[in-house]
């Protein structure tokens, strides 16, 4: 697209009507290096030869996407094909650290979309035993039957606390931000409920006296600031998530126009 050899420019209006997102979000696509841009002043502008070659090039990514996976345009996508692993890492160890628990991001079957983030050593020394996994996956399933309209603690398998917040991406619940690991008022637990947590996975006794210890505690306000925190990272996921459906469903009809051709 060039006349008289000068390169065709594109505003940032012109790429939002042919990518359909958001201005601002060509603004931080630009800015990230994730679109080609020049920067004129204080203004961006795009040109328009390299704008179609990305646009072919994404075209042709999503095209083999949409040939090797189940979701099409316009049907519902999993969680996990919306999540990029590296920055939802990013969130679960920023939310994690901050509150001092450990930060789970599962679909809404409870299958956890990466590894949890700032487990503790009991959870941490239970998990590596077989078997024991799916156990804490079919417990966090079980989060999603709960009525709680906002979050409340629950005691897990493992006796400890945790709470959960749900992952709505349009009208559609998708998953679950899960805070755990929390020891509550009662702990260490007796004997007697450590032979049964012990039974529970099938692992020694020892291997959870020895880590009992190795939990988390939190005084009433900061259980209090993990209950509040968890619907903001559960929104703040929402978001990010609705914004790259929109942007990967356009992608999708592109792909498929261009395959029309």
């Amino acid at each position: 697209m060039t006349e008289n050899g000068v390169t065709e420019m594109l505003t940032a209006l012109d790429v939002q009507g042919m990518l359909q997102i958001d201005r601002s979000t060509v603004y931080r696509m630009a800015d990230a290096g994730r679109l080609p841009a020049i920067k004129v002043g204080k203004q961006w502008r795009f040109p328009a030869d390299q704008i179609q070659q990305w646009f072919q090039a994404q075209a042709k990514t999503t095209a083999v996407s949409v040939n090797s996976q189940a979701s099409l345009p316009g049907q519902p996508r999993e969680l996990n094909e919306l999540l990029s692993w590296e920055w939802l890492r990013i969130i679960q160890e920023t939310f994690a650290n901050l509150l001092g628990v450990m930060i789970v991001v599962t679909d809404i079957d409870g299958r956890p979309i990466n590894q949890p983030t700032n487990p503790c050593g009991l959870f941490t020394a239970v998990s590596q035993q077989a078997g024991a996994m799916p156990q804490f996956i079919e417990s966090w399933r079980g989060l999603t039957t709960a009525i709680d309209l906002t979050p409340t603690f629950r005691v897990g398998q493992l006796g400890l606390l945790s709470a959960r917040s749900m992952i709505a991406v349009g009208t559609e619940l998708k998953g679950m931000v899960i805070a755990g690991c929390i020891a509550p008022e009662k702990w260490p637990p007796s004997p007697k409920e450590i032979t049964a947590i012990a039974g529970k996975f099938d692992v020694s006794p020892d291997l959870i006296r020895y880590h009992a210890e190795d939990v988390y505690h939190l005084d009433d306000e900061q259980q209090a600031r993990t209950l509040a925190t968890i619907p903001q990272i559960a929104a703040l996921i929402a978001h990010i998530v609705d914004e790259r459906k929109t942007l990967m469903d356009r992608l999708d009809a592109i792909a498929n126009l261009l395959q029309s051709f």
